[in-house]
């Protein structure tokens, strides 16, 4: 065979290997619908890609993509399984059966991605079965075909023959490309059939926007001056689609509320389980609470306020009765997720730490937690805000731990005090004369009782704060400037309603959440 058929063979032998992935991934879609719901093999690699990354990348993900990380990750398998089907298609057309073995190895990684996810049982792993099967049985059949469109081509094709040389190829190519259109045709069918049944059956987004919760028993009141009318400066309260977003489900849990159901055991007296009616039958009330993440740099966005409707975490707990001996409650989620919060934040009357079920007016959203998760005020978003929550385990520090304490974070993480500047903007240019310097600050569970800036190396001068919502949210604040044509170092701190000052010593996000002063660089034109 001449150089350019024998390219060509190399292409179609990759493009052989992309089809029979596809038909891997459209038969696993299937399998997984039918046996084991929610058994995408996509979904289970990359769930256990986001347990097993190192903390530094996780951090790096964070900061760099944001609420797009795992958006940026699906994108990045899909791009490695497609390179190495590609690999496996020319192995196998090139020195069988190392494709088919090389497809095997990957079945059996995604057999092992999930069978390993928390709650798999054992039919979990029936789609990466199925699914590897139909893909070797599909890579062997094209590769075949297209080795005896190659064997069949002409040595040379110009050459005199009393025969069409041509034509044995001829028919090579017809069947290899019919196999081809089918198998491609079948994947496509198969695998977006499966993707639409699959969110026909779980259309949880319809039952959430169908939901009607009782009204609160109490609401949170926002007092006049709790927002200052300051151009670029967070709002008091975020709104839902602005909210931040850092857990680990590659794809949102879709937990219907029917079937929801709570437990709560481990050193208790009583267990207790609980139903979303029974819930919501014990009364809501409103709580402003921020949220922060330990992900949150110092002047980062990784912080939010809404008023969450809920019921107390103490009132669940002491239907349970939890031993003396007792000091953590290990909070789970449906996919999986555990965190660890001291068990007297949950229990603390002074504290307010809830079951939320609705934010800023209506029913949780998905992607923060729907349909029920917690919220504690004064401690990081992963060692308490356990979204999709469906069991709380009384325990203690020494005998359990939660998701990412093994990973380098302490077990234990309240939240640091901090300022923002929100306004103005390093990535903007201010025009000289009155302007106004403005931001937020946040000190649970205690306030904060003032906010400074400096301006260069000049004196500490003291903002105007807002009326704050509680002691659990963050305040405004604001400072006028008469801002002078140049370039302007402007520093901001904070003390809280005691009189603490705010860390200025800089510490990184591991073990327990960033500190510092935030400074920030502005022109003035």
């Amino acid at each position: 065979m001449s150089a350019e058929p024998r390219s060509r063979g190399m292409l179609w032998a990759a493009a052989s290997g992309l089809i029979a992935a596809g038909a891997f991934l459209a038969v696993a879609e299937l399998t997984g619908l039918l046996t084991a719901r929610g058994s995408g093999p996509l979904e289970a690699v990359g769930g256990f890609v986001v347990d097993i990354v190192p903390r530094p990348v996780k951090e790096f993900a964070i900061s760099t993509f944001g609420d797009a990380d795992k958006a940026v990750l699906l994108g990045g398998l899909l791009v490695a399984a497609a390179v190495g089907a590609a690999i496996a298609g020319m192995l196998e057309f090139r020195r069988p059966p190392w494709g088919s073995v090389l497809l095997g190895v990957v079945a059996v990684a995604v057999g092992a991605a999930l069978v390993t996810r928390a709650a798999a049982g054992a039919l979990d792993v029936l789609p990466a079965v199925a699914g590897g099967a139909v893909g070797i049985l599909v890579l062997r059949a094209l590769c075949r075909r297209l080795r005896r469109w190659r064997d069949t081509e002409p040595a040379d094709p110009s050459a005199d023959a009393p025969v069409d040389p041509a034509a044995p190829a001829l028919a090579g190519r017809r069947a290899f490309l019919r196999l081809a259109l089918i198998s491609t045709a079948a994947a496509v069918v198969v695998g977006a059939g499966s993707r639409l049944v699959s969110g026909a059956s779980t259309s949880i987004r319809a039952i959430r926007s169908a939901l009607r919760l009782p009204a609160p028993r109490t609401t949170v009141t926002v007092p006049s001056g709790a927002e200052l009318d300051v151009p670029g400066i967070s709002p008091l309260l975020t709104p839902n689609a602005d909210f931040y977003r850092v857990d680990t489900a590659l794809i949102v849990p879709q937990v219907d509320p029917a079937d929801w159901r709570l437990v709560i055991d481990g050193m208790v007296e009583d267990r207790v389980e609980l139903t979303f009616d029974d819930l919501l039958a014990r009364s809501l009330d409103e709580y402003a609470v921020t949220l922060t993440c330990v992900s949150n740099e110092v002047g980062g966005d990784l912080v939010g306020t809404a008023i969450w409707q809920g019921v107390p975490v103490r009132d669940l707990l002491r239907m349970a009765r939890p031993s003396a001996d007792a000091d953590m409650v290990l909070s789970r989620s449906v996919d999986g997720f555990t965190a660890s919060t001291p068990l007297e934040s949950l229990t603390d009357d002074g504290l307010d730490a809830i079951l939320a079920v609705a934010m800023n007016g209506e029913p949780l959203p998905l992607e923060h937690g729907f349909p029920v998760r917690m919220v504690v005020p004064g401690l990081y978003g992963y060692v308490s805000a356990t979204k999709w929550l469906d069991r709380l385990t009384v325990t203690r520090f020494d005998r359990e731990e939660a998701y990412w304490t093994p990973r380098g974070y302490s077990a234990k993480a309240p939240i640091k005090m901090s300022s923002r500047i929100d306004t103005p903007r390093v990535d903007r240019s201010v025009t000289a004369g009155p302007t106004v310097i403005g931001g937020v600050a946040w000190a649970q569970p205690t306030g904060i009782g003032r906010v400074e800036v400096r301006i260069d190396d000049g004196q500490w001068q003291q903002a105007t704060l807002s009326t704050p919502l509680s002691a659990a949210t963050w305040v405004q604040w604001m400072l006028p400037w008469d801002a002078r044509p140049g370039r302007h170092t402007l520093t901001v701190r904070a003390y809280d309603s005691a009189g603490n000052r705010q860390a200025e010593e800089r510490a990184p996000i591991a073990p327990d959440g960033s500190s510092g002063w935030q400074q920030t660089l502005v022109t003035v034109t």
